[in-house]
């Protein structure tokens, strides 16, 4: 009996990038039931075609710089069974720590330049659809090399800060808390996210994965 194939959307701003992935995924025997430039479009189609996994580029319009991911966890959102494969140029770990924190399987995180082979891109694609984590080993690396205890650079001030964070307290309330200015608050707080290497995508993403750090210890 002939397996029917995986359906899979894809999302990448580059039209070359975009269709040569498509082909070498129908190639690979998957059936690509939808492609686009931008994660705002493949989720507007998300519900309707539920696919079986989709396939986004970390940055993509506008901005360029976490509209995959923030795709990703909405469509995990809107459909929690869809696996999820991100691909990058580069190894952006506070993004992928993002996307693992969700704390459920069938995720993937792969640098384009490492996929060497149309038989491990398919592997990749089916390990993930059965719910399984699929990163690439410079990824797992890095996320590793984090786990030595990145809040060991904080001050004492700033371990405070954090605590208070993780307790879900605004900057003004750990101000008040504190008994320090908000200004002072804001600057701890900015030291804590260059300390542990979380870069500004623009939203308050961060103020997340501190936490998440902090828990983590």
């Amino acid at each position: 009996m002939t397996e029917t194939p995986l359906r899979v959307l894809v999302a990448d701003d580059s039209v070359l990038l975009r269709e040569g992935l498509v082909r070498v995924l129908v190639e690979a025997g998957v059936d690509v039931v939808g492609s686009y430039s931008d994660g705002d479009s493949l989720l507007a189609d998300l519900v309707d075609l539920a696919p079986d996994l989709i396939v986004l580029d970390v940055r993509m319009p506008p901005t360029f710089r976490d509209e995959g991911v923030r795709a990703a966890i909405r469509a995990r959102e809107l459909l929690p069974d869809v696996g999820i494969l991100l691909l990058s140029q580069y190894v952006e770990v506070a993004y992928a720590q993002e996307l693992l924190s969700t704390g459920s399987g069938g995720i993937g995180y792969l640098l384009k330049d490492r996929v060497a082979s149309l038989d491990e891109l398919k592997d990749a694609i089916e390990r993930i659809a059965s719910r399984s984590t699929v990163l690439d080993p410079e990824v797992v690396a890095q996320l590793l090399g984090r786990r030595h205890d990145p809040l060991e650079s904080l001050t004492p001030r700033e371990r405070e800060v954090l605590t208070h964070m993780a307790e879900g307290r605004t900057n003004a309330a750990i101000a008040s808390e504190l008994v320090i200015g908000t200004g002072a608050v804001e600057k701890n707080v900015t030291s804590i996210f260059q300390k542990l290497g979380l870069d500004d995508s623009g939203s308050d993403h961060r103020r997340v994965l501190a936490v998440l750090t902090w828990l983590q210890r």
